[in-house]
């Protein structure tokens, strides 16, 4: 009992930490950051590019976060 008590501890503790993670996506003066809960904290627009250019560029910059964010949280549990 005090194992599986334990074990819910680290990953409350766990969660709790990449919660706070930021990643942060730049490309052609384009900006998204996500936070490690996958949500999106911040996106930064470049008006000198058509809107299917930014369209195109942010749909990019999401993905890429979201995925870096994954892979952040997939080596996290690999510890246990």
């Amino acid at each position: 009992m005090f194992d599986k008590l334990k074990k819910l501890k680290e990953i409350k503790e766990l969660k709790e930490k990449l919660a706070k993670e930021k990643i942060e996506i730049e490309e052609k003066g384009i900006k998204v950051v996500l936070n490690g809960k996958m949500e999106i904290e911040e996106i930064v627009l470049n008006q000198e590019l058509s809107k299917e250019e930014q369209e195109k560029i942010l749909k990019n910059c999401l993905n890429k976060g979201v995925k870096e964010i994954q892979l952040k949280i997939a080596q996290s549990i690999s510890f246990f």
